[in-house]
C-alpha cells in the first residue's frame, strides 16, 4: 500500500486553504499585508496557522480578516496573542474601494485562500468569491474524478508501452 504524501504548498506557503476551491466560484485574487504583533509572526514562522473557515469582512472603510487561527506562541508565556483576533489587512485605496463595491453585490464574499511569507514580509492572498450551489459542487467532484481515471489510463498506457 503506498504512504499517502501530504500534498506539496507553494515555497513560502504557511497555509492554505484548499476548501475555498471547493465551497466558491474564486472570481478575482488580490495580495494583501497584514497587521500582525510579534507573537503572530514567530508563530506563523513555525508554520502554524488555519484559514479553512476565514473571512475577510469591511468595516469602517478597512478590510479586517476574522476566523483565522494562528496559535500562541510558545516561547512567550504571558505575553501572547488571541489565536483568532480579527486582523487588519492592508491594501490600496483603490483595491479597497472595488472590493468595496463587488461585495455589495448580491452573494460575492472575500475568502483567503494562501497565507505566506515574502521578502520577510506576512502576506495573505484573498479572493473575492461565490458560493457554489450543491450542483456545482457535485460537479467539481465529477470533473476531478474524470481528470483522476484520464491520468490513471494515460499513465497505465505509458507503461505498457515501454515493454
Amino acid at each position: 500500500m503506498a504512504v499517502k504524501k501530504k500534498r506539496k504548498a507553494d515555497a513560502g506557503d504557511v497555509a492554505t486553504n484548499r476548501q475555498a476551491a471547493y465551497r466558491y466560484h474564486l472570481i478575482d485574487r488580490y495580495e494583501a499585508g497584514m497587521v500582525l504583533q510579534g507573537t503572530e509572526v514567530k508563530s506563523l514562522r513555525e508554520g502554524k496557522a488555519q484559514i479553512k473557515d476565514g473571512y475577510a469582512a469591511m468595516r469602517d472603510g478597512e478590510l479586517w480578516l476574522h476566523n483565522v487561527h494562528i496559535p500562541p506562541y510558545g516561547a512567550a508565556a504571558r505575553d501572547n496573542h488571541e489565536p483568532e483576533r480579527p486582523r487588519k489587512l492592508l491594501l490600496h485605496r483603490a483595491e479597497l474601494e472595488r472590493l468595496t463595491g463587488k461585495t455589495r453585490e448580491r452573494g460575492l464574499t472575500i475568502v483567503p485562500t494562501r497565507l505566506y511569507f515574502k521578502d520577510d514580509r506576512a502576506k495573505v492572498e484573498v479572493a473575492l468569491a461565490r458560493g457554489k450551489d450543491v450542483g456545482d459542487k457535485r460537479q467539481t467532484i465529477k470533473d476531478r474524478e474524470m481528470k483522476r481515471e484520464m491520468d490513471r489510463a494515460m499513465n497505465g498506457a505509458r507503461s505498457r508501452g515501454r515493454r
